[in-house]
């Protein structure tokens, strides 16, 4: 047994053990006399998966750490396995309240299904928005003084200044009431950003945009007492607190829409390579845990460096066990070099699916022409426009940030705007979403934004969009 199989042994038995426990906890409860643990989940009309993943979080509370994340993807896991019209129709029996449907409620937003009602929130979701004028017609109400935590300095700089000139592009754009602005460094450090965050809050800010690192965010997170509402930009290792909401171009968000997009296309069977880089492991693990959840099966996962070797015996056997979708989570440069061994083995004609990642070391037509075929998220100012934005390629031309791959942060900095000033619509309302840059935006349950991209392919050896989601 090798090393990752050891590893990945170990992952199975602690979770058994976990849900073991959780189940034993369950059944002792349920011999007791009912105490005032919360709506319990109906299970008169329900499939078994949805009435174990109602068991499960009604425990989720009172775990935490790692015992709560591996509840949690049980949980995910279960909802997995449910059609669409069977989990929309679950979820729909659900009362107020129960502890399952922010689960079933973010399953149902990542598969494009709407919502049978609002997500259940406290008063903390109105973000303190009493002291704001009203919304406008459309949910327009931003807040009165908004502070931006950006790594002005320090090694996230160069990361900071497009989100800078994406939100600040929102900002003059809109012709409205708009917010005094105030940014803040936090030199990209934990100890710079609790620094900023609490400067802001002394100095009247009623909402706050940032950090932007993901230590930034974990520290900040963990910090007691987060009086003033905001919104973090990166995912951090600890859930947002309540009234607190997270945004992030994470490569495990392309991950997630990539395994999506397979199974919306009744794959069964994929191969994945993964590049070494950080990006293509955290995409590469996003991929394999929801697309198991969702009820597929990888075949393999295949790691290869920058440049990769002969791979002609992996793919061999992958192709020999039924792949019939392979994901791609590398640069576009390494997908060049892939593409003809995918061929030679019989994977050529099967789905190709990428990462954002997929652009990444692209540029000559007559080379990228390999690359013809392969689907892949993207944001929808860069692919096709956005009517509040001018085109990507002329913007780039005249902002320095918004030009080549800053494109992408530039367009995530204007969505941060657009979410400022559109949160609490999306907060309190069941299917309220907005067309950004970066693509449709949603707000789940736990205060995460479920951001639906945009896609494109690879035609002679350009870029061009597709259908979003297919």
């Amino acid at each position: 047994m090798d090393l990752h199989d050891a590893r990945t042994l170990s992952t199975r038995v602690r979770l058994g053990r976990t849900l073991a426990a959780l189940m034993f906890a369950f059944v002792l409860v349920s011999c007791a006399t009912t105490s005032g643990t919360g709506p319990a989940t109906s299970t008169a009309r329900v499939s078994p998966a949805f009435a174990s993943a109602g068991t499960l979080a009604r425990q989720d509370g009172a775990l935490s750490g790692q015992a709560r994340s591996d509840n949690a993807r049980e949980i995910d896991r279960l909802l997995g396995t449910l059609d669409d019209a069977t989990l929309a129709r679950d979820a729909a029996t659900l009362p107020a309240g129960d502890p399952l449907y922010n689960f079933a409620g973010r399953a149902l937003q990542r598969r494009g299904l709407p919502l049978p009602r609002p997500f259940d929130r406290g008063t903390q979701w109105h973000f303190d928005a009493g002291n704001r004028p009203a919304a406008d017609s459309d949910g327009y109400r931003p807040p009165m003084k908004l502070a931006v935590l950006l790594p002005l300095s320090g090694t996230l700089a160069t990361a900071a200044a497009p989100v800078r000139d994406g939100l600040l592009a929102g900002y003059y754009g809109e012709h409205r009431r708009r917010p005094d602005i105030q940014f803040y460094d936090t030199t990209g450090t934990a100890a710079g950003a609790t620094a900023a965050y609490a400067r802001a809050a002394a100095e009247g800010a009623d909402f706050v945009v940032g950090p932007l690192g993901r230590d930034e965010v974990s520290a900040l997170f963990q910090q007691p007492g987060l009086a003033v509402p905001m919104l973090v930009l990166n995912r951090g290792t600890v859930a947002p607190p309540d009234g607190k909401a997270g945004f992030s171009l994470a490569p495990e968000d392309d991950g997630i829409a990539a395994a999506e997009y397979v199974r919306a296309r009744e794959r069964k069977t994929v191969l994945i390579i993964e590049g070494s880089d950080d990006n293509g492991r955290r995409a590469s693990q996003a991929f394999r845990e929801r697309f198991v959840e969702r009820g597929g099966k990888v075949a393999r996962v295949i790691s290869v460096p920058e440049t990769p070797g002969d791979l002609s015996a992996p793919l061999g056997t992958a192709a020999q066990e039924g792949v019939d979708a392979v994901f791609l989570a590398v640069r576009g440069s390494t997908a060049r070099s892939l593409t003809p061994q995918l061929a030679l083995a019989g994977l050529g004609g099967k789905t190709r699916v990428g990462t954002s990642q997929l652009t990444s070391g692209t540029g000559k037509v007559e080379d990228d022409a390999a690359l013809d075929g392969i689907v892949f998220p993207t944001e929808t100012w860069t692919s096709r426009g956005l009517a509040a934005l001018p085109a990507a390629g002329m913007t780039g031309e005249r902002v320095p940030t918004a030009r080549g791959p800053a494109a992408r942060l530039f367009a995530f900095g204007y969505d941060a705007w657009l979410l400022t000033a559109y949160l609490e619509k999306l907060a309190l309302g069941a299917n309220t979403e907005i067309r950004g840059a970066t693509g449709r935006l949603q707000l789940d349950g736990f205060g995460n934004v479920v951001r639906a991209p945009s896609w494109a392919t690879f035609s002679g050896g350009q870029p061009v969009p597709v259908a979003d989601g297919g």
